[in-house]
C-alpha cells in the first residue's frame, strides 16, 4: 500500500511538471510530494526561474540543477505547484503539515495557475482536524484563548519567525473557519485553502494521473 502510494505521489508530480515550459516563472510547494516534482522538472533542464516555499525546497531544487532566487522583485508567477494534505469534494484544500503554509498561500495566490498534486488517499468527502496554523509570537497566549482547540507543536520558528501551532476544533464549514481564522489578530495564516485558488487537482491513481477541477 505504502508503495502505491508513493507511485501515485510520483505519477502525479510527473503530470505536473509536463506543464511547465521554458520561460516560465515557477513556485515550487514543500513536502513529499513535491519532492517527486523537483527531480521530474531538473530532468526537464528547462529555461525557467523557481521560488521555492521553504528552505527545504530551495535546497533540494538548487540540487537538481533548477534556478532559485527569492521571491523578491516578482510580482506574478506562471504556475505554482504543490501538494495537498485533504482535498475535499468541493475542491477545499487543508495544507501545512509540514509547517510551510503561510508561503504556499502566498505563492499559490501569486501564480496564475495553482495545481494541486496529490496521491489519491488525500480525497475526502469533508475535511477533518488538524488546520495548521502560523501565529506571530508576539501575544501568542491571547492568541490561543481567542481560539479554542489550538495546540502548539512545539516546533522551530518558521522562517519568517511564525509560531507553528494545529487547530483541532470543528471543520464543517471551511469557507466560514477560514474566515474566523482571518478575522482573528496574531494569525499570520492558516491552511484553509479555497476552491477559488485552484487551478486543478492532479491525482495518481495506479500509473496514471486524473484531473479534477474544483466546481468542474
Amino acid at each position: 500500500m505504502e508503495h502505491d502510494i508513493e507511485q501515485e505521489k510520483r505519477v502525479a508530480a510527473t503530470a505536473s511538471a509536463d506543464l511547465v515550459e521554458d520561460g516560465m516563472f515557477v513556485g515550487l510547494g514543500t513536502g513529499s510530494t513535491v519532492a517527486y516534482l523537483i527531480p521530474a522538472l531538473g530532468r526537464r533542464r528547462l529555461d525557467i526561474s523557481c521560488v521555492a516555499t521553504s528552505p527545504a525546497t530551495a535546497t533540494s531544487a538548487a540540487a537538481e540543477g533548477l534556478r532559485v532566487g527569492p521571491f523578491e522583485g516578482i510580482d506574478r508567477l506562471s504556475i505554482a505547484i504543490d501538494g495537498a494534505d485533504q482535498v475535499d469534494g468541493n475542491g477545499w484544500l487543508i495544507k501545512g503539515g509540514g509547517g510551510a503554509h503561510t508561503r504556499e498561500k502566498i505563492v499559490a495566490a501569486a501564480a496564475d495557475r495553482f495545481v494541486v498534486i496529490v496521491s489519491s488517499n488525500k480525497l475526502v468527502e469533508h475535511l477533518t482536524p488538524p488546520v495548521p496554523l502560523e501565529i506571530m509570537a508576539f501575544g501568542l497566549d491571547s492568541v490561543i484563548r481567542a481560539l479554542p482547540g489550538v495546540v502548539l507543536r512545539g516546533a522551530p520558528l518558521t522562517p519568517d519567525g511564525g509560531v507553528l501551532a494545529d487547530y483541532h476544533g470543528d471543520v464543517e464549514d471551511p469557507e466560514q473557519l477560514a474566515a474566523r481564522f482571518g478575522a482573528t489578530p496574531g494569525i499570520v495564516g492558516h491552511g484553509l485553502f479555497p476552491p477559488a485558488m485552484v487551478s486543478v487537482v492532479l491525482v495518481g491513481r495506479g500509473d496514471r494521473a486524473e484531473a479534477i477541477r474544483p466546481g468542474g
